[in-house]
């Protein structure tokens, strides 16, 4: 083999390999996401979540107010998701779960939101890692902005 397929075989390997682990990055759909009690899950102890039910300070967040009725408010939400680049995985009644997806490493987010008559509940955790630099909370932000200009 000569220097320049070499060469071409390294880079196409580290290439592949950099896929596979990137790929990695997505993890898996927790198991404690959705409605429990009519109540979306609490945040783990790590700092890359926040909840609109949390009380403690480094997780807590406040509902997103309605646009609306509840009707209007769901298409709003699901409006702002889409030009956001979510992929929303379920909308089942006042129930929407959506997954938000970094563009440099693939991190996936988990983004649920409750409609409830006195306001939009909301949850964002990311799937992996420890720390996301307040991702999560701007995002949040950032629909409620979407909703309410």
């Amino acid at each position: 083999m000569n220097k320049k397929t070499t060469g071409k075989i390294t880079t196409l390997l580290a290439a592949l390999l950099t896929t596979a682990g990137l790929a990695g990055c997505a993890g898996t759909a927790p198991t404690n996401i959705g409605l429990n009690d009519n109540r979306l899950a609490p945040c783990p102890s790590s700092p890359n979540c926040v909840c609109s039910y949390d009380k403690d300070e480094g997780h807590t967040i406040a509902p997103i107010p309605l646009k609306g009725s509840t009707e209007e408010t769901k298409a709003a939400l699901l409006a702002a998701l889409e030009a956001m680049g979510a992929t929303v995985v379920s909308a089942q009644g006042p129930y929407i779960r959506s997954e938000f997806t970094s563009s440099l490493m693939g991190f996936v987010d988990d983004v649920e939101f409750y409609i409830e008559a006195s306001g939009i509940q909301v949850r964002s955790a990311s799937r992996l890692g420890h720390s996301d630099f307040s991702a999560n909370r701007k995002r949040v932000e950032n629909i409620r902005l979407a909703l309410h200009p």
